[in-house]
Parts: C-alpha cells; sequence; structure tokens
C-alpha cells in the first residue's frame, strides 16, 4: 500500500471537468485507490464521491493506493495533480 498527499494547485480546483479526468485515469487502473481530506475515505473512481469532497485550490487531499499496479497508478495521478489537470496554471 502506498500513501500519498497530493495538493489541488489548480485554479478551479478539484471541479467537475478536473474530477472527471481523475476518476478517468484512476478507473485504468486495478488498484484500488481511495482519497479524501481527513483520510483517505471516497472512491477516486467516482466522479461524484471527488466532486462530494468540494477540493478548491490548495486543498491537500490524502491518497491510498493498494494493489498490484499502486505504483504506476500513484506516479500517474501525482503526475495530473502536477500537470494541473491539463488546464494550465
Amino acid at each position: 500500500m502506498i500513501r500519498r498527499k497530493l495538493t489541488v494547485i489548480n485554479e478551479l480546483g478539484l471541479h467537475a471537468r478536473a474530477a472527471t479526468k481523475l476518476a478517468a485515469l484512476t478507473g485504468r487502473f486495478e488498484a484500488d485507490i481511495r482519497t479524501g481530506i481527513e483520510a483517505p475515505s471516497v472512491d477516486a473512481k467516482s466522479i461524484m464521491s471527488l466532486m462530494l469532497l468540494a477540493a478548491n485550490q490548495g486543498t491537500e487531499l490524502s491518497f491510498e493506493f493498494d494493489g498490484a499496479d499502486e505504483t504506476d497508478a500513484c506516479e500517474e495521478i501525482t503526475q495530473l495533480f502536477a500537470d494541473f489537470f491539463g488546464e494550465g496554471r
């Protein structure tokens, strides 16, 4: 199991388009991927669960990756956050 904290750095936060990109990416992996503000508590493969986090810019999310491809999942999701969800700064 891998645990990582990632900060939402894009200007609009984890809005509908960013949540959709995150859910689509997490859905490509077999690993169980959970996230939350206080602790990993919601399924990161669920757009609705991600939207309910209401994560604005600057919010730190805790992620938990557990499964055969957890390392790849962690790396790609970390890159998605670093790339501002493809939205620029």
